[in-house]
């Protein structure tokens, strides 16, 4: 009588025959769990996952720090985090929410190092929709001088009140704002209900427009 193969020893063959497909082949999901085996991440898959998600990390820094000559290290070092904490996800479905988070607190630890950075947050027209939006910009065909100082000084207190709000809300009001990113997809990206997105952004919201109230008058 043949044997039952146990449910370790299925496991051991379906990791043998993942182990054979070449990392391009992979889904992301398993090209992450490929990361997740062994002391360190396995070189290839690791590749092909910067190699898929580089641009994501490139977007969010460009938005955050247009101006920064730098980016190119900062989108580095991202990826040096990754590498170091990938075994830590829990959950390999939010890899592009939790790549998100660090490289949103990396540029926030970075700019709180910096003592002075010139328009480090660009946000395009505001985007008006039926849950409202805060206005950014300040409009002006003809910039005077003391127009510039205030824009200025709008992008100089922007960037504070984002970098001084709780995680949750920093992250989240980014990949609303920034990256433009339905609520749904923030829910399902950082793994709360969509009632927390929601929450979150309303209130992130409502102190950025305290904070800034004097430039959005």
């Amino acid at each position: 009588m043949s044997q039952a193969i146990s449910a370790p020893g299925l496991l051991g063959q379906w990791q043998q025959s993942q182990s054979k497909v070449s990392p391009e082949k992979l889904s992301n999901y398993d090209l992450i769990l490929r990361c997740q085996e062994g002391s360190q991440p396995e070189r290839g898959a690791f590749s092909e996952l910067l190699h898929r998600y580089q641009s994501h990390v490139d977007r969010i820094l460009y938005h955050l720090a247009p101006d920064w000559q730098d980016r190119a290290d900062l989108a580095q070092e991202v990826w040096i985090r990754v590498y170091r904490n990938i075994k830590r996800l829990n959950e390999p479905m939010k890899f592009r929410g939790w790549l998100s988070r660090i490289a949103t607190n990396l540029f926030y630890d970075e700019l709180r190092k910096r003592k002075r950075v010139s328009h480090p947050i660009s946000l395009d027209a505001p985007r008006r929709v039926e849950d409202g939006e805060i206005e950014w910009d300040i409009v002006s065909d003809y910039p005077s001088p003391d127009d510039n100082l205030t824009t200025r000084e709008f992008y100089d207190r922007l960037q504070v009140a984002i970098a001084d709000l709780p995680e949750a809300f920093r992250t989240t009001i980014v990949l609303r704002e920034i990256e433009g990113l339905a609520y749904e997809e923030i829910a399902e990206m950082t793994g709360v209900s969509l009632g927390t997105v929601k929450s979150r952004i309303a209130r992130a919201r409502a102190k950025l427009q305290s904070v800034l109230q004097q430039y959005l008058d």
